[in-house]
């Protein structure tokens, strides 16, 4: 548990400065561009006529006073938390605090990953936490807390290594318990998945039952030595992903602070970045025809992907975001991959996750596997693409868990 003294929790609001979005703009009106791709698709990255068309619109029609108005409609608020590490720091954590008027509401804290931020959860706040003015029962209601990674959106940025998925879930307990929340529920994707599978790991006692849509867990030796249908399918998407998908990753845990003077100096760079995993991790399709072309426009709008990279832009996190990667990438557990959740657990399986991982690998992870869901729509940015869908996985899940 932490030991910080000051356990102040102070109201806080997003507020950009005009200066900071004069600034954006003089950069995007400025960027020197490079020459598009040789091929006509996105096997090269995000293509040049995509990208300067949204920063086109990022300069001279996205209204961010309007977005930023709708994000702050959650309460939100910082305080000060312990990395619990071998150079411990205290740092200033941003979080989304929405408590439902049903005082006897589950608490939930749900961890975005990388390239996400709180923005993510904008839409299904609102059902998990008022659920009988969006199709539930009181029963279904959560207290939702929804925080900002270190080093990414407005929480403080590590000055001193140590700050990896360990000492965050760790860092996330204290939170909880700092909130009046002695026991709690956890929910996460991407780097939420790792940092909710080890508050599992760790079990301090608060947390009674998990939910990803991402689990941590590799292949089975029965996937690779004779490999069903759905071992096939995840080993290939797995093979993908090492070949053609994963460049960002090894950048980012290998060199950071190289890449960051590109992202925080650039808009365009960052992004490009960012929204280049919008299109290969959504499930982006055009709706009236599943085999058109993909775009992430058809997942996420417009102005909801710009929403996510100003989290990444305005507080300039291009490098702390990616340090995550540095501290935490293949080591999420401390080396440890036998390690096992015991706690209750919920999958829920979107079909365009990265790799679509089987129950029987997950079972290596998670012994106490509870709820299993394989939907039919959706993608890696599971509560962003198909709210509804998760907002329900949610409550089917805790309702029978927890």
């Amino acid at each position: 548990m932490s030991q910080i003294s000051d356990s102040t929790i102070s109201a806080f609001k997003i507020s950009a400065t005009d200066a900071e979005l004069d600034d954006l703009q003089a950069r995007l009106k400025n960027t020197r561009w490079p020459e598009r791709e040789t091929p006509n698709d996105w096997s090269q990255g995000i293509p040049l006529n995509y990208l300067k068309e949204l920063c086109a619109y990022w300069a001279s029609d996205y209204n961010w006073r309007e977005r930023e108005a709708k994000l702050n409609r959650f309460d939100q608020f910082t305080t000060l938390l312990d990395t619990n590490s071998k150079d411990s720091e205290s740092l200033s954590i941003h979080f989304i605090h929405q408590r439902s008027k049903n005082e006897n509401a589950r608490p939930l804290i749900m961890t975005h990953g990388w390239p996400g931020s709180v923005v993510e959860f904008q839409k299904v706040i609102e059902p998990l936490t008022n659920p009988e003015a969006h199709g539930g029962s009181a029963e279904d209601a959560f207290h939702v807390v929804c925080p900002s990674l270190p080093g990414y959106g407005f929480s403080d940025k590590p000055t001193k290594p140590g700050c990896g998925v360990a000492e965050i879930a760790g860092m996330w307990n204290d939170l909880m318990v700092r909130l009046g929340y002695t026991e709690y529920v956890a929910q996460g994707g991407d780097w939420g998945s790792a940092v909710t599978t080890a508050i599992g790991l760790q079990n301090l006692g608060n947390c009674k039952a998990i939910h990803v849509n991402m689990p941590n867990a590799g292949a089975t030796k029965a996937a690779r030595e004779a490999p069903d249908a759905a071992d096939k399918r995840a080993l290939e998407r797995a093979m993908f992903y090492q070949q053609w998908d994963s460049g960002y990753s090894k950048q980012q845990s290998t060199r950071p602070q190289t890449l960051g003077y590109g992202l925080v100096d650039s808009p365009s760079g960052q992004a490009g970045w960012i929204v280049e995993k919008f299109y290969a991790w959504t499930d982006c399709a055009p709706a009236d025809d599943p085999e058109g072309p993909n775009h992430p426009e058809n997942a996420i709008s417009r102005e909801e992907l710009l929403d996510n990279v100003m989290l990444y832009w305005l507080p300039a996190t291009g490098a702390s975001s990616a340090r995550l990667y540095w501290e935490s990438f293949g080591n999420a557990f401390g080396g440890d991959n036998k390690a096992t959740v015991t706690l209750p657990t919920g999958c829920s399986l979107f079909p365009c996750e990265i790799v679509p991982t089987p129950r029987s690998w997950a079972e290596q992870r998670y012994t106490n596997i509870k709820y299993w869901n394989e939907l039919n729509k959706g993608g890696h940015f599971a509560a962003f693409e198909q709210p509804e869908l998760f907002v329900g996985e949610l409550r089917n899940c805790f309702s029978q868990i927890a």
